[in-house]
């Protein structure tokens, strides 16, 4: 079984749905249904991972208070490892509020918390070395690593033999660009969505994007691009640019909190068994449509077996742009 060390933001999402407003002043919303769930772009993905059957050591900060318990306590129920969490005294854990519309979208409210306090003293690079695959999420919210710290974590993954993966949450800040491009040298799948890739490198054509990131030394973009699905690129030997464009598989919205997150987690798990990278891309984007049929980051997904089934029998919609 490979492991994945799985690094970065873990957050506890409070959701609700559907939310069609904000009552005025203290009046009252009725919702069909309220969660709470383990989230994030290291969390949710350690949790997809995990009920994929990979060896999972979640690696990240958290609070010393019940959100934090609540966490290693799920995190613990799918079999993850939670010794590399370390626990933050006088701050919180990272939470976020998630009203979620009718259409599926998630306006958030977000409180940064322990993820703000992970720094390099926190790192243990013994589980990084040992691991077959660095899964690192939260780039841009991870103040004491962005940027030259997580560089160094990747470029200690990668000099181990460790396959590197990246994603992160993009917000608009002076120094996004910086603190993503000099991570791009060690990172074998970079992973964004493609609108905050957009914000990023400020293209917006797809062929300009990817080769923006390829240029700047990412051995691979994937790029999770929603109801227009997703992009797999990089340079062949010979210089030429080579793109596998996938598209998303027939399903129900509810909730599209963590289906990015489960994409990683699926292309990651096709990675481990050797598949090619069509396929990997598919594994991921069976995940997203299943995450997507219910509420929260840990929606849909049962097991490996019945997520390849699902990806083998349900219906891919058209490409489109």
């Amino acid at each position: 079984m490979a492991k994945v060390v799985s690094l970065g933001i873990h957050i506890i999402d409070i959701l609700g749905r559907p939310v069609k407003g904000i009552p005025t002043g203290q009046n009252l919303a009725l919702l069909e249904e309220i969660r709470i769930t383990v989230a994030g772009t290291a969390a949710g993905t350690s949790v997809d991972l995990a009920k994929l059957g990979m060896d999972v050591v979640a690696m990240g900060a958290i609070g010393q208070d019940e959100l934090g318990n609540f966490l290693v306590d799920t995190m613990k129920r799918y079999g993850i490892d939670t010794s590399c969490l370390v626990r933050k005294p006088s701050v919180q854990t990272s939470a976020t509020m998630l009203p979620i519309r009718p259409n599926g979208e998630r306006p958030a409210l977000h409180v940064i918390g322990a993820n703000g306090e992970l720094t390099l003293e926190d790192i243990n690079w013994d589980a990084i070395a040992s691991a077959q695959y660095l899964h690192m999420g939260g780039s841009s919210l991870l103040p004491k690593i962005d940027g030259e710290p997580t560089a160094k974590i990747l470029k200690f993954a990668m000099e181990k033999g460790v396959v590197t993966t990246f994603d992160q949450v993009a917000i608009s800040r002076p120094d996004l660009l910086d603190i993503i491009v000099t991570c791009m040298p060690y990172t074998d799948y970079f992973m964004p969505g493609f609108e905050e890739a957009q914000m990023m490198c400020g293209l917006s054509d797809r062929m300009d994007v990817i080769k923006f990131f390829l240029d700047k030394g990412a051995k691979h973009t994937v790029l999770k691009m929603g109801d227009a699905g997703s992009s797999i690129a990089w340079y062949e030997s010979n210089g030429s640019l080579k793109e596998i464009r996938l598209p998303v598989l027939k399903t129900t919205i509810v909730d599209s909190t963590g289906c990015g997150d489960s994409y990683c987690a699926g292309f990651i798990k096709g990675l481990s068994l050797g598949w090619d990278l069509e396929k990997c891309g598919m594994m991921g984007t069976a995940c997203g449509a299943l995450v997507i049929t219910g509420l929260g980051s840990d929606a849909g997904i049962k097991d490996f077996e019945s997520t390849v089934e699902f990806m083998n029998k349900t219906e891919r919609l058209p490409l489109h742009d």
